[in-house]
């Protein structure tokens, strides 16, 4: 049986620009950096892979991979940090493109890194699961 998920990949064609958001933005952590090819964040126990997208789309000692186009990431908050958040985002110029509110009680909004991506910040409740703050 798969457990979850372990990493998620997006594509950037500038990588110092994606680390600066993903760092100071956001406040991830940074695991690791190879110049030119990829930087690397980790979340707790899963990992946020940021690569330049044309160097992905040439095999190494991986498969060649990418996408064209925006992809999507949808972090998890409790519902006490939402608004904090979006708080956030805005003091750092963030523009916020809309809020939702969904059918199992959840709350997210939606958001663009420099590349185009969107992301999305949500309660777990968007998909029935507890809320953060309720996990010991």
């Amino acid at each position: 049986m798969l457990s979850g998920i372990l990493e998620t990949v997006l594509y950037v064609d500038d990588l110092d620009e994606a680390e600066s958001f993903y760092g100071n933005v956001l406040g991830l952590t940074r695991d690791s950096r190879k110049d030119g090819l990829f930087v690397f964040f980790r979340l707790g126990e899963q990992m946020l892979l940021i690569f330049q997208r044309d160097a992905a789309k040439t095999a190494r000692s991986v498969p060649a991979h990418g996408t064209d186009g925006a992809g999507h990431v949808c972090f998890s908050v409790a519902e006490s940090e939402l608004a904090i958040w979006e708080e956030r985002l805005r003091s750092k110029g963030v523009a916020i493109e809309q809020h939702q509110e969904w059918p199992r009680g959840g709350r997210s909004f939606y958001f663009r890194d420099p590349a185009g991506n969107s992301l999305e910040i949500a309660t777990p409740r968007i998909w029935g699961f507890p809320d953060c703050g309720d996990r010991h």
